[in-house]
């Protein structure tokens, strides 16, 4: 059975990017990289940069709106996780893993003492935390921005099971989000089961048809895999790591990762940003607000990250390749 495949036109549509490269991550693993916008000019100040990491069983198709949006002033990075996207399935799915990769990307895709505003959603924010502590991570983070995303207790908290909380509910989400059966075709039916996990209920249906394209893409082994690491997910210490300004941005009707996670990592953060909390909305918040999340970035880029060139000196202690 062939996968689904994004969708052609409209503002998900994922754009063309002005060139790819493979990432080799520490054990080998083969990540696809985009990236998107102007690059660097030796002659002119540089660009600002994003680098986005996206979450579980999704791909960079899932930054479409985003990239789409920056690209016209930022050199904008994106990356397939491992198993996801185009980037091969591999026998290593952990958080060290997930921290390794995004170093790679980091590494692959910009130069010695270049800093970013680093983006991820759901496991893509847990990718941040867990290299959150990692020199190459700390010499590029300029500033971080969560989206939907939470460091421990995800099946616990999770409400994608409607009862009670408890061990029976917690038992049953597990079962639920680590299913080995196939998504199968993007079927009405399989929109409103979506719809109902991963947004809110006023999410319009070209939104739940492109997260639909996205999710089911993902091959049923690679989405079992991480959902074993998901389950027993213990990131709690990296959040204390995480010391570059970061900004948190849940859904109210969040069910996957429920808001009283972004309450908590904006507790928990030594350099909170800000928390914004959007009424109604569900785990897909870059899909389902857009352009606020979009505006989001652009306030980070512009306090944390503007464009006035490397910043050499804060790098010293990192040599690329290393």
């Amino acid at each position: 059975m062939s996968r689904p495949t994004p969708v052609a036109a409209g503002p998900y549509a994922p754009p063309v990017p002005a060139r790819t490269l493979t990432a080799v991550s520490a054990d080998g693993a083969r990540l696809h990289v985009e990236v998107h916008g102007p690059e660097s000019d030796p002659d002119a100040p540089d660009t600002p940069v994003v680098v986005f990491s996206h979450g579980w069983t999704c791909s960079t198709a899932f930054w479409a709106a985003q990239i789409r949006d920056l690209a016209a002033d930022h050199r904008v990075v994106a990356y397939d996780q491992r198993g996801h996207g185009r980037s091969p399935a591999s026998a290593a799915c952990s958080t060290d893993a997930l921290a390794d990769d995004l170093e790679a990307v980091l590494a692959a895709t910009l130069e010695p003492g270049r800093r970013a505003v680093i983006v991820g959603h759901s496991m893509g924010g847990m990718t941040v935390m867990a290299a959150a502590a990692r020199p190459r991570f700390r010499a590029h983070a300029a500033a971080v921005l969560l989206c939907s995303t939470g460091s421990s207790r995800l099946v616990a908290e999770s409400t994608v099971v409607p009862i009670r909380a408890g061990r029976l509910r917690t038992w049953l989400t597990g079962r639920v989000l680590g299913s080995r059966a196939p998504l199968g075709p993007v079927t009405p039916a399989a929109r409103r089961i979506l719809k109902y996990a991963t947004m809110g209920a006023g999410s319009a249906p070209h939104m739940v048809e492109a997260c639909a394209r996205i999710v089911h893409a993902c091959p049923r082994r690679v989405r079992h895999a991480w959902s074993q690491v998901l389950n027993g997910l213990d990131l709690d210490h990296g959040v204390a790591e995480l010391e570059v300004p970061t900004a948190v941005i849940a859904g109210t009707a969040d069910r996957m990762t429920p808001v009283v996670h972004a309450r908590a990592l904006a507790a928990a953060l030594p350099r909170c940003a800000g928390l914004t909390e959007l009424p109604g909305l569900g785990h897909m918040t870059p899909v389902e607000a857009p352009e606020l999340v979009t505006a989001r970035i652009r306030e980070l880029v512009t306090v944390h990250a503007p464009a006035d060139g490397p910043r050499h000196g804060d790098d010293a202690t990192i040599k690329e390749g290393a």
